[in-house]
């Protein structure tokens, strides 16, 4: 059993790895604990999952930089995760200060460091909920954000998280039904349309953890953004998403093994 710390809200099995802690290892963050370093070094033998999860935060930053440019100022982020360096609200706030940010996780230590950090940020909140209830996450974002007004919608590297058998497209449907004209859907999600073997090795390290993953193919994230204006420059990898220079890119991007796009609802 490893040693539970004072930060660790009570009934959280450290024992058991979470998708959220194994981001916030990869990504260089300390809240995770052995089981979840364990895993991710795993991961690291079968795929390239530290660039992964890099190359992810980085579209996350460049998607949430174009949708403030482009006057959003309401931000609705599904599967935050654990907070590290580069967060939404940080991002916004570079190009406009009083953007509102909504951060959603059903994960206790995620949200229970997210309000420790959100603690002096009056327009920015954290949600302990799980995303596949759209209404119940919606009436509670509602006390921070104007559903009549545009909003930024954030599914970033999470739908994969989310099996068949609970509808991952008819969820996402419902919460863009409930945005108004001119709100955009941000997201990405895994794929083993590039490297097969290893994503199916990646898929069984997964399934030993809190939450089993399901890559989806191009068209099956396609089907994602239905009834949405999808951006240029389409459904690609993430580091191909809008990237700033050719290095962001790099030699093989397809290694990335998420799909990224951004959709207008009309």
């Amino acid at each position: 059993m490893v040693d539970r710390v004072s930060w660790v809200p009570e009934g959280v099995n450290v024992d058991v790895p979470s998708s959220a802690r194994i981001y916030d290892y990869l990504l260089g963050g300390g809240h995770n604990f052995e089981a979840d370093r364990e895993t991710a070094e795993a991961l690291i033998k079968v795929l390239p999952v530290r660039g992964m999860a890099r190359l992810n935060r980085a579209y996350l930053r460049r998607a949430v930089l174009e949708l403030a440019d482009l006057g959003i100022r309401q931000f609705l982020d599904l599967g935050s995760g654990i907070p590290t360096v580069g967060n939404v609200h940080e991002v916004a706030h570079e190009v406009a200060p009083e953007s509102k940010v909504v951060y959603v996780d059903f994960e206790p230590v995620a949200i229970t460091h997210a309000e420790l950090m959100l603690a002096d940020e009056p327009n920015v909140t954290a949600l302990l909920a799980d995303l596949r209830e759209p209404e119940k996450v919606v009436a509670q974002a509602r006390e921070l954000l104007d559903f009549s007004q545009p909003i930024g919608l954030l599914v970033v590297g999470v739908l994969q998280f989310i099996p068949d058998s609970d509808d991952p497209w008819g969820v996402l449907s419902r919460y863009v039904e409930s945005l108004s004209s001119g709100s955009y859907l941000a997201l990405s999600h895994f794929t083993a349309d590039s490297m097969p073997a290893a994503m199916a090795a990646g898929k069984e390290i997964f399934a030993k953890t809190a939450e089993p993953i399901t890559p989806r193919t191009k068209a099956q994230v396609t089907d994602m953004l239905a009834g949405l204006e999808i951006v240029e420059p389409g459904i690609v990898f993430t580091p191909q998403w809008r990237p700033e220079s050719p290095e962001d890119v790099g030699d093989d991007p397809t290694k990335a093994n998420l799909y990224a796009a951004v959709g207008r609802k009309p």
